[in-house]
């Protein structure tokens, strides 16, 4: 079982700035794909971003773009969210997640076969 651990979520005012990070239980985690999602209150899970095993390739939601940047540090186990100029609309669950089969990046949540428990970004007005 890959394990993953959220942290770096919290309150901050609109036009803000948070970075979250996910650290995976796993030897490897070069050979996975990783990518955020993000559930906001009464709504459905949405993707944010994605990153190739090596972090030469990601995609973006496009609510997202220019605003957000996600990255990986193999050698850490950990992949990152820098989230700048935060919206209230941003406000939400996010959940790290790794794809562990095939190098393809892939904004399906359904492909992504291990998930953290999420932390909390809230943003407001």
């Amino acid at each position: 079982q890959v394990q993953l651990v959220e942290s770096g979520g919290g309150l901050v005012q609109t036009g803000g700035s948070l970075r979250l990070s996910c650290e995976a239980s796993v030897r490897t985690v070069s050979n996975y794909v990783m990518g955020w999602f993000r559930q906001a209150p009464g709504k459905e899970r949405t993707f944010v971003a994605t990153i190739s095993m090596s972090g030469s390739s990601t995609m973006y939601a496009d609510v997202v773009k220019g605003r957000f940047t996600i990255s990986r540090d193999n050698s850490k186990n950990t992949a990152y969210l820098q989230m700048n100029s935060l919206q209230p609309e941003d406000t939400a669950v996010y959940y790290c997640a790794v794809k562990p089969f095939g190098s393809h990046v892939t904004t399906a949540g359904r492909f992504y076969d291990y998930w953290g428990q999420g932390t909390q970004v809230t943003v407001s007005s």
